[in-house]
């Protein structure tokens, strides 16, 4: 049996292919490699060109190398794009998502697990925020994984076919082993970039508001280490291997940083005093939000690692430095 795993060559996941072929499973990425990188994925993986949305490259892999279940990542992932081009998110994140389930019911399998995001609560009235909370999405990226989720459960409940959904917080830091990490040009998230700007890749960071209210004025999130969060997804397929229910979790620490916090923590771990600058809030962008992990813990018996600031710049610092090196000498 195979697990493919869709948008494997992107950051998180090819952290994913990295941990499943480490615990012994036979791995089929696809990935249009619009984000991702070839390189990323490695040689005891099979990689597969192609696009999620179409069927028949998808069920060709599922013909081909018996796939079981599928790790769905593929999508586009950048709150403000999605702002500025709602139906391109809408078209790639749900559409294509639906295409794929639709093959998944077709060909029998019945472990599906999706990439969502805590984008689905908006602005949360309570922190750290609950599965069970309101869903108010504020951009058409949080609302496009919102319809995905509806149509799992939906697809769940008349079909033989088990999902489980992991809503992200903030991904951050690199494989400790040193074999991937965040690669994408022009990227948005806020470690990786303070991690380029402290390697004077930049030449300045920007802050996106100040006024929010939080403790120092500027936003405040849960950030959970790229490898925490794919031995999540592995605590999941064995969930609904073993036959466990369809349900969604968080994926986060319980611990809210601003971003100022991590700002100083980069600092921290490069020596550098980069040059910081302040502008307006940008659309889309809640004050706050933390998870609430307690479910995640206790039912899927998830303990994190990673879980400390330091631990996750440092991390990224050292993946950025490797990254440039590697660039350099391609």
């Amino acid at each position: 049996m195979s697990v493919l795993v869709t948008g494997g060559a992107g950051y998180i996941g090819s952290h994913m292919v990295l941990e499943l072929l480490d615990s012994g499973e036979n791995v089929i990425v696809l990935d249009n490699l619009s984000t991702g990188f070839r390189w990323a994925v490695p040689q005891n993986a099979t990689l597969v060109v192609g696009d999620i949305g179409d069927q028949e490259v998808v069920r060709s892999i599922v013909r081909k190398h018996a796939v079981d279940a599928i790790i769905h990542f593929a999508g586009s992932i950048v709150v403000p794009e999605s702002v500025a081009d709602p139906l391109g998110y809408y078209h790639n994140n749900t559409v294509k998502s639906r295409a794929l389930m639709e093959v998944a019911v077709e060909m029998g399998i019945e472990h599906f697990i999706f990439s969502s995001t805590a984008a689905v609560y908006g602005m949360p009235k309570e922190n750290p925020v609950r599965e069970d909370a309101e869903l108010k999405p504020i951009s058409p990226y949080g609302s496009s994984k919102m319809m995905t989720e509806i149509m799992l459960a939906d697809t769940a409940r008349a079909h033989n076919f088990r999902f489980v959904a992991l809503r992200y917080f903030n991904v951050a830091g690199a494989d400790p082993k040193g074999r991937s990490g965040q690669s994408t040009p022009n990227a948005t998230h806020l470690i990786k970039v303070a991690c380029e700007t402290a390697l004077g890749r930049r030449p300045y960071l920007e802050v996106f508001g100040t006024d929010y209210p939080t403790r120092d004025g500027t936003c405040i999130r849960d950030y959970i280490q790229v490898t925490d969060l794919v031995r999540a997804h592995m605590a999941a397929l064995r969930h609904l291997r073993d036959g466990g229910d369809s349900n969604i979790f968080n994926c986060g620490y319980s611990k809210g940083f601003s971003v100022l916090d991590v700002i100083e923590a980069v600092k921290r771990a490069s020596g550098a005093d980069f040059e910081v600058r302040f502008g307006p809030r940008r659309p889309g962008d809640p004050a706050e939000i933390v998870a609430s992990s307690d479910k995640i813990r206790v039912q899927l018996g998830w303990r994190p690692t990673f879980d400390h600031l330091d631990t996750i710049t440092l991390q990224a610092l050292s993946w950025e430095t490797h990254l440039e090196s590697f660039l350099r000498a391609s």
